[in-house]
Formats: C-alpha cells, sequence, structure tokens
C-alpha cells in the first residue's frame, strides 16, 4: 500500500485546466508497439505495385466478361468469394460521412453510428434525394466550431473514387464541394458546416509556406498523401500523419519560426518517453529486427538519431515521395 500511495504521489495530479482533445495520451510510447522487417519504402513499392496488379486484374475480368470468355470464371469465383465478403463488411464500416435517402449519418472509423440529421450534401435532405444520389466523406468534426472539415471524398452522387489516385480525388473534391450552396452556412438543412481543407504539394519550399500561415482553425496536424494511392482504409504506410513541430525534427526541413512550430513543453518529454520504450524493447527482444521496423510511430514521431545513415543535410532521402 505504501508503494503504492508513493507511485500515486509521483504521477497523479489534478489540476482545474480543461481538458484538452490535442494532449499527448501519457501511455503514448506504447502505443502500437509493431514490428516489421522492411523499410517504409519497401512497404510503399510493394502497397503501390498491389495496388496496380488489382486494377489490371479488375480490368482483365472486365474484358473477359465482354468478350464472352467465362473459361474458369466458376472456380475463380470460388476462390474469390471469402475475399469479397471482407472488402464488402470493410466498406460498411469505413464512411465517415454518409448522405443517403434524404439524411446525413455520420460514423465513428469503427463503423459506429453518432448522428444523423438533414445536410445540404447531394442525397443528404430530403429536397435533394434520389435513388442513385448518395455521398461519401472523409471528414473530420469539430464540436468547438460544429463543423466537418473534409479530408477526402470517396462517392460524390453515387460514383466511386476509391480506385482513383489522390490528385484526382482532391482535385474533384475542391471543385464539388464549392458548386453546392450553402455548405459553408449553418441553416435548418444545413445544421453543420462543411469545409473542405487545403492541399499543398509536399516540398521544403511549401512546407515553410504553410506553417508560416495563419488558419482560422487549430492547427492538430499535417496529413502526408502519396500522390499515387488510391483511397484505403486502414493504417497505410502511403498516408502519414505530423504535428507542426516535428516537421524539423522527423523531416530534417528547416522551418520558419512560428505559433505552429513552436515546440510545446511535452514534446521533450514525449519524445524522452517514445526513446526509453525503445530501448527497454530491445532488451527484451532475443531477435533483433531493423532499425525503422521497431516502432511504427516512429515514422511520424521519432526524428532519426545522429548516427542514422538520413541526415538532416539530406531531406530528400526523407521526401522522396
Amino acid at each position: 500500500m505504501e508503494e503504492l500511495s508513493r507511485a500515486l504521489a509521483s504521477s497523479f495530479s489534478v489540476s482545474q485546466d480543461l481538458n484538452s482533445t490535442a494532449a499527448p495520451h501519457p501511455r503514448l510510447s506504447q502505443y502500437k508497439s509493431k514490428f516489421s522487417s522492411l523499410e517504409q519504402s519497401e512497404r510503399r513499392q510493394r502497397l503501390l505495385e498491389l495496388q496496380k496488379s488489382k486494377r489490371l486484374d479488375y480490368v482483365n475480368h472486365a474484358r473477359r466478361l465482354a468478350e464472352d470468355d467465362w473459361t474458369g470464371m466458376e472456380s475463380e469465383e470460388e476462390d474469390k468469394k471469402d475475399d469479397e465478403e471482407m472488402d464488402i463488411d470493410t466498406v460498411k464500416k469505413l464512411p465517415k460521412r454518409y448522405a443517403n435517402q434524404g439524411s446525413t449519418s455520420a460514423y465513428t472509423k469503427s463503423g459506429y453510428c453518432v448522428n444523423r440529421f438533414p445536410s445540404l450534401l447531394p442525397g443528404g435532405n430530403r429536397q435533394n434525394s434520389t435513388a442513385k444520389d448518395y455521398t461519401i466523406l472523409d471528414c473530420i468534426y469539430s464540436e468547438v466550431n460544429q463543423t466537418y472539415y473534409v479530408l477526402d471524398v470517396m462517392c460524390w452522387r453515387g460514383h466511386p473514387f476509391y480506385d482513383c489516385q489522390t490528385d484526382f480525388r482532391f482535385y474533384w473534391m475542391h471543385s464539388k464541394l464549392p458548386e453546392e450552396e450553402g455548405l459553408k452556412e449553418k441553416t435548418k438543412l444545413n445544421p453543420f458546416k462543411f469545409v473542405g481543407l487545403k492541399n499543398f504539394p509536399c516540398t521544403p519550399e511549401s512546407l515553410c509556406d504553410v506553417l508560416s500561415m495563419d488558419f482560422p482553425f487549430e492547427v492538430d496536424g499535417l496529413l502526408f498523401y502519396h500522390k499515387q494511392t488510391h483511397y484505403s482504409p486502414g493504417s497505410t504506410p502511403l498516408v502519414g500523419w505530423l504535428r507542426p513541430y516535428m516537421v524539423s525534427d522527423v523531416l530534417g526541413v528547416a522551418v520558419p519560426a512560428g505559433p505552429l512550430t513552436t515546440k510545446p513543453e511535452y514534446a521533450g518529454h514525449q519524445l524522452q518517453q517514445i526513446m526509453e520504450h525503445k530501448k527497454s524493447q530491445k532488451e527484451k527482444l532475443t531477435h533483433k529486427a531493423s532499425e525503422s521496423g521497431h516502432y511504427e510511430l516512429e515514422h511520424l514521431s521519432t526524428p532519426k538519431l545522429k548516427s542514422s545513415p538520413h541526415s538532416p543535410d539530406q531531406p530528400g532521402s526523407l521526401m522522396e515521395n
């Protein structure tokens, strides 16, 4: 009991400050301790090759149907039954924003419906709903501003965009959202605002310009998309995330001083926690994995050591995509 009291006295505290959703979790260093024997660049390349092969298989399958060639189709359909069912289950849990049949539903990433209301999205209310109009968007919800910030588009007016590359999806999103009048205003038919987030090229010059900008909302982080990737649910090395103050340490890019690049007080402690946890894991493990695969989060929040072959003088090697 005395040991428990001492432990609580040293690690437990009560304050009058309001909870912040941007504060790091005390066990962040233990989050997703996964191991991979492949470099991040190799995993990216494998996913891109798999993406190309799936598209080629789909085209060949469609060509076979068009040419009325049914040889071997029955055996192939039996082999693919399980995969097709899993794909359907995954798609059902995917949408964050789903507008169809005269109403709009908001889902978490686990598939739980948290809200249902009308909106001015195509198919989002009874006045603009038809049998073929439905829209699926990937959004971030701000409860303070009562706003849904649109990250990506999966379907628009019944047209799917899962197999489209990132550049085209972003172009479509920024072209079609302004065409729907009233999405940025709160009305009876649109109780929540819908705002498309801007995207910029991933270059050192562009990063410096972005980090020196003023935004009308609180910036939580930066999302990095591979230009050739399709929309895929779950974790993928083709999409990364960094807090603004991590850019200089992780990517080795000189950034201008400003509110976004100022490191918070917990930044040093957070990094120390991650490094200590990694060190303890290395001592316990009997096998040695590659340096870049010890910790899934290290690609996003842990800067490379000085002995790493990726030095700050070579930012191009870390920003090849």
